[in-house]
């Protein structure tokens, strides 16, 4: 992880074009995830820290005397202060005239997964000459969300095994039913995450394998105590996540939905509800592609949502459409979210990122969620990175 110098160049053409003179990154004791991905490395810092991206010219890091010497790998200079007058000084030579600078800020906390610098932090800076404090989300998708060559790559082989394990983790239901062999909740989660291991991948937390109501739960957490039994007529959600191993690959995040018999009709209405919402937002995608229009999150956002109301379900939608897919510790990114219930994310759709499409509709008695992959592949434009399920899996 990390840049370069010369990974800096599309950053500042970009600052240049929004007409941005400077992009201000502040770090107090790990509290900014751009600034780690920017300068990587273990490191325990106990002081405040800068790192300063002009519109053109070299970039500048400024650190405590004390925490200095943890920087010595870092691409940049690093400069020391000792006490806060030095620090306030510093900020001030360094936006003397550039009074247009970008931070880790989000007007009205907007977007917090950007907005991670404190008030106090953000008065300073304008006190010290910053006329015009605006947000870096842009900035960070640039610099730290895009996919690079190596990461696609490593994203198609998770994808593929992911979605085999997906398969093998149906069929295993299938077989068990049949074989009138009891099988349950936790048997599922615990055979996924055995071939996640054989497949060499990574995955921070077990896969979701909800029946019933239990799929009605974003979120539901397998009992290991008291696992629920998985009978015939039932449904199931599978949720799973996994990845090459390495903070510069990107998760493969995938939900399929089957059911241990045939579908009842109301099965199948939601799922048919679901399914056209998810299409409709990769739809909305690749026609602002395709016509040239900037188009942002919140808006495919609202392309997917506006199917469930439509059809009726609005009242059982439980969160946004999708979330960044970008490289990092974590599953969800530091790009744009597919959002605008949560948040308004007016972030771009911009090439070389990636998100995921997941729309749900989540009834007391059951849930539907059907998740996808998106590469904004900078040719083709938006590209389906995953397996795409089209019917609902029956495995009885």
């Amino acid at each position: 992880m990390g840049i370069t110098p010369m990974d800096l160049e599309p950053v500042q053409r970009f600052m240049r074009e929004q007409r941005i003179d400077a992009w201000l990154l502040y770090d107090f004791r790990g509290s900014n995830p751009v600034f780690a991905q920017l300068l990587p490395g273990d490191r325990f810092t106990t002081r405040r820290a800068l790192l300063f991206v002009p519109s053109t010219g070299k970039a500048e890091l400024l650190a405590h005397q004390i925490d200095a010497s943890q920087y010595h790998d870092a691409w940049v200079q690093v400069q020391q202060y000792l006490s806060w007058q030095d620090l306030h000084d510093w900020i001030k030579s360094h936006v003397k005239g550039r009074p247009r600078i970008a931070m880790e800020y989000s007007a009205q906390n907007a977007l917090p997964v950007v907005s991670v610098t404190d008030a106090g932090t953000v008065e300073l800076v304008r006190a010290c000459g910053a006329a015009d404090i605006v947000s870096s989300a842009d900035l960070i998708q640039i610099c730290v969300a895009q996919w690079n060559v190596d990461a696609q790559r490593n994203h198609a082989k998770a994808s593929a095994d992911v979605a085999r394990i997906k398969d093998e983790a149906f069929d295993q239901i299938r077989q068990a039913l049949r074989g009138d062999s009891r099988i349950t909740e936790l048997d599922v989660q615990q055979h996924i995450m055995q071939r996640f291991a054989d497949a060499g991948l990574e995955t921070p937390d077990p896969p979701i394998v909800a029946v019933n109501d239990h799929a009605g739960d974003p979120h539901f957490e397998v009992s290991t105590a008291a696992p629920t039994e998985i009978r015939r007529g039932d449904w199931v959600l599978i949720d799973l996540w996994a990845r090459v191993p390495g903070d510069a690959n990107i998760f493969s995040d995938i939900t399929w939905c089957g059911c241990a018999g045939q579908p009842s009709a109301r099965h199948r209405e939601v799922y048919s509800a679901v399914k056209a919402a998810r299409d409709a937002c990769v739809n909305r995608a690749t026609q602002a592609w395709q016509a040239k229009e900037q188009v942002q999150g919140w808006q495919l956002d609202d392309a997917a949502r506006q199917v469930i109301i439509e059809r009726g379900y609005e009242k059982f939608i439980r969160h946004r459409t999708g979330h960044s897919l970008s490289p990092g510790p974590k599953v969800h990114g530091l790009g744009v979210n597919i959002d605008n219930l949560e948040t308004h994310d007016t972030r771009r759709i911009l090439p070389g990122i990636g998100f995921t499409v997941e729309p749900g509709i989540y009834l007391p008695e059951f849930g539907v969620r059907l998740e996808i992959n998106v590469f904004v592949d900078p040719k083709k434009g938006p590209t389906i990175s995953s397996c795409v399920q089209d019917d609902i899996v029956i495995c009885a």
